[in-house]
């Protein structure tokens, strides 16, 4: 019985491949295989002349507002360093956010110096489990460190000076 099966099995196949064979033609370069070979001789100005004009002045608006989108969200700047090191997990602007989204980081911004300090020792030594703020600050100094809290604990001021 499994024998007869097999053999149905095996015969159902084999003509399913000898009508795909005969038929089909995609896989040897039949009628797909024309089309695609006929669109290389396509001029591209003819087909940039076919596609309507509005349609370049909708994407150049929507990128003219995904311009203007990102220049408000960099508030003021930051240095290289925390770019690199804090602000995808905390914002550029320190807000623990971006596009209105909440980030993995906490809110940073308008935190005191040596409250910023104090919690990235922590961090560097263990004492605050996170194996992610361990990581990046394993190899910094305490210099670096002082100076990301400096850094860190001015955004406030310069956010407000610039929605004065």
């Amino acid at each position: 019985m499994k024998n007869i099966i097999a053999v149905i099995s095996t015969i159902i196949v084999l003509g399913l491949m000898a009508y795909t064979y005969t038929n089909g033609r995609a896989f040897q370069g039949g009628e797909a295989g024309k089309i695609i070979e006929d669109m290389k001789y396509l001029d591209n100005n003819s087909v940039k002349a076919s596609l309507p004009k509005e349609n370049e002045n909708i994407e150049e608006d929507k990128i003219k507002a995904l311009r203007d989108k990102a220049g408000s969200n960099s508030m003021f700047t930051v240095s290289n360093n925390y770019k690199s090191k804090c602000a995808s997990c905390h914002g550029r602007d320190g807000s623990g956010l971006q596009n209105g989204k909440k980030l993995m980081g906490p809110k940073l911004i308008g935190q005191s110096e040596e409250t910023l300090y104090k919690d990235l020792v922590d961090f560097k030594a263990g004492r605050k489990e996170n194996l992610i703020m361990k990581g990046l600050l394993i190899n910094l100094s305490e210099e670096d460190l002082k100076e990301y809290a400096k850094e860190i604990s001015q955004f406030k001021a310069r956010r407000d000076a610039l929605e004065k």
